[in-house]
């Protein structure tokens, strides 16, 4: 598209659309977000940079599914479809997210990217956009957490010949050169990539810190789960408080794939940590060198919000915010962000919560009158 659709375009404005809510993001904590604003009968628009709903779910690896059953997947007004107890793929679930969009009565843009947030004078926000400006009296930011891949400076220093991709550019197996593969990060997509490949023929190592793991069977494990991410990890628990420092610093726990698992397949497991290379070879920090052909980052990722100027982040990359409100600067709110408000924070079918939290409180400012007049927005 070439121009956001007006909506309430308003004269003394001072040029571009005006609307009271934006919502940046158009996966599951923007559409959930989205629709609890319509519920609550505020008026907001939802914002996609990619050109279909869904896709970033369907450009992650092949194999992905999720470690919640798909009776804990629906969002919001919307039950997941199909066998309650199956685990859903990540291309299943883009079909599903598309679906949703199309139904909850709210203007969806795709192929918009926002290019810089910034406050007015009014008390409300200016969003320059690839499709025109946008004026706005609440901003959701609600693009989760993995904006820019991490990849650690060890990588520039390895054999040209050795291929290399982050998990974000990992499909499926095809893609390697024959011989030994390193997955670096031992997390849930390292541990899931490792498995895949080791299973493929490749002699796999997986190097990297074990954060425990929170074993899920098939029958009884999917409802376990979800009690204890709703109800024990979130931040009112110390458990749920260490647990968000973890996860934060790229620790999170095995939930489905699980040790025994990888060491069935053959996955040589070592929580010696890729430091260094040794003549262009990886160089653990037990003093190992590993001849492989191949390494896989599954380092994770970090957020990126430098394009809102009155937001304050920390090193990490992540906001500072209370609860999904950012710390100073009435009106920006976050959704989606990993544990956000507790574990389920960045789950599919728990993102609803907060996005719900979220939408109350904005219309809690609208009914306070705390919302910018429509001719004080604008530049």
């Amino acid at each position: 598209m070439t121009s956001i659709e007006p909506l309430a375009r308003d004269a003394e404005a001072g040029g571009g659309d005006r609307v009271e809510t934006v919502v940046v993001g158009g996966g599951q904590a923007g559409l959930a977000s989205a629709y609890w604003l319509a519920q609550a009968g505020r008026e907001c628009v939802v914002l996609e940079k990619r050109d279909r709903i869904g896709d970033q779910w369907r450009e992650r690896y092949d194999s992905l599914r999720l470690f919640t059953q798909a009776r804990f997947n629906g969002l919001p007004g919307m039950p997941y479809p199909g066998r309650r107890t199956a685990y859903p793929t990540a291309a299943e679930l883009a079909d599903y997210l598309e679906t949703y969009s199309s139904l909850i009565g709210v203007p969806v843009r795709t192929g918009v990217r926002v290019t810089s947030v910034d406050t007015d004078s009014g008390g409300g926000f200016v969003l320059e956009t690839s499709a025109g400006r946008l004026t706005a009296s609440n901003v959701v930011l609600a693009m989760g957490s993995d904006a820019v891949p991490k990849i650690p400076s060890v990588a520039a220093e390895l054999d040209p010949g050795i291929r290399q991709l982050h998990s974000i550019g990992y499909r499926r197996p095809g893609q390697l050169l024959p011989g030994p593969v390193l997955v670096v990060g031992a997390s849930q997509s390292g541990a899931d990539i490792a498995l895949e490949v080791a299973r493929a023929g490749h002699e796999t190592w997986l190097s990297g810190r074990h954060h425990g793991e929170i074993p899920v069977d098939e029958r009884i494990g999917g409802p376990i789960m979800w009690f204890l991410a709703n109800r024990v990890f979130t931040l009112k628990t110390p458990i749920g408080r260490t647990m968000r420092s973890k996860i934060r610093g790229g620790g999170s726990p095995l939930i489905r794939t699980r040790r025994a698992d990888l060491d069935a397949a053959g996955v040589r497991r070592t929580q010696a940590r890729t430091v260094g290379s040794r003549d262009d070879l990886p160089l653990l920090d037990d003093g190992t060198v590993l001849d492989v052909a191949n390494v896989v980052w599954c380092t994770g990722y970090r957020p990126d919000y430098s394009f809102v100027r009155p937001l304050r982040a920390g090193d990490d990359g992540y906001p500072a915010e209370t609860e999904g409100a950012a710390n100073g600067v009435p009106g920006l709110f976050f959704v989606g962000l990993i544990f956000q408000r507790g574990f389920y924070s960045h789950l599919v079918g728990g993102v609803g919560r907060d996005a719900r939290f979220i939408a109350d409180r904005i219309a809690a400012r609208a009914a306070k009158g705390r919302l910018p007049r429509a001719s004080s927005l604008g530049s």
